[in-house]
């Protein structure tokens, strides 16, 4: 009798191209001692490459007939395993260093965490600012303005934490969406992915809601994986508007409470155009 799995991948994939068939290689290659099997969600790609997943040992391949975005997707994978651990991981990812047991060892270790994420590395090599602070109004305004254009601001190297180096373990806000092992106890405790952040954001709102519920989100660095960034989102300003349309959502959720209740309108106004900005430069990190 086959044993069940102790982690379960689940990749949403929308026309990534060649990346997923390097995903897939790397989990591979990294998997380490850990049962796994790995579910490919695929939102009706057009350029074929769903055609990666199949055939390979422990891998699924699910095609839905439309694009249902991201957490949706996320959480019918999610429904479509009982393993015990999840790791949500774009199909624009490359695991560089560690094992996928490093991380399920890492989460059994700090029972408390609902989310562990792995050190984050850019297409040069360079290391991602993954593992932040929730940011303040003035940092995350400020942030959102002049990120387009530098990030060597006091308001967004608070809120990057900068000055850490990432080569030390430690508790933190929120980390990348790109890669995230979630317990299965921490996931269904929040009722999965919020489905109204359809893309973006949901990893801000997931980690808010499990710190809620007394669960922590810990950054590790026995892990990296390089992320190519954007592979399935096209360059387009309906990508910024839905950018910004969710992190107004997280802040109208989850920080516009009392008396900054009266800077929704505004928030909505500056975050329309942050969306411009975004989409004339090309950047929404």
């Amino acid at each position: 009798m086959t044993e069940p799995p102790t982690l379960a991948v689940v990749i949403v994939n929308f026309n990534a191209g060649e990346y997923l068939a390097r995903c897939l290689d790397s989990l591979e290659r990294r998997r380490g001692d850990v049962r796994t099997e790995v579910l490919v969600i695929d939102n009706a790609s057009s350029d074929g490459s769903q055609a990666t997943a199949i055939g390979r040992p422990g891998v699924r391949l699910v095609q839905n007939e439309g694009n249902r975005f991201l957490s949706p997707a996320w959480n019918q994978g999610a429904a479509a395993t009982e393993a015990p651990f999840l790791l949500f991981l774009n199909p624009d990812t490359e695991w560089r260093g560690g094992t996928l047991a490093d991380l399920v060892r890492v989460a059994r270790e700090h029972p408390r965490a609902g989310i562990v994420g792995p050190r984050i590395l850019d297409p040069d090599g360079s290391v991602y600012p993954s593992g932040r602070r929730f940011p303040s109004i003035l940092d995350a305004t400020m942030h959102a303005f002049l990120s387009p254009f530098t990030r060597r601001t006091p308001f967004t190297r608070r809120y990057e934490m900068d000055g850490w180096d990432r080569t030390t373990e430690r508790e933190v806000d929120w980390v990348s969406g790109c890669c995230m092992l979630v317990p299965r106890p921490a996931f269904d405790e929040v009722g999965g992915f919020d489905e109204g952040f359809p893309l973006y954001a949901e990893e801000l709102d997931i980690a808010a809601r499990l710190g809620d519920v007394g669960r922590s989100v810990l950054f590790t660095p026995e892990v990296e994986v390089l992320h190519e960034v954007g592979v399935s989102t096209p360059r387009a300003r309906w990508v910024a508007v839905m950018h910004s349309n969710s992190v107004y959502r997280y802040y109208r959720k989850h920080r516009a409470t009392g008396w900054r209740r009266v800077t929704l309108p505004l928030a909505w106004l500056a975050l329309r155009a942050r969306a411009e900005l975004a989409w004339r430069w090309g950047r929404t990190r």
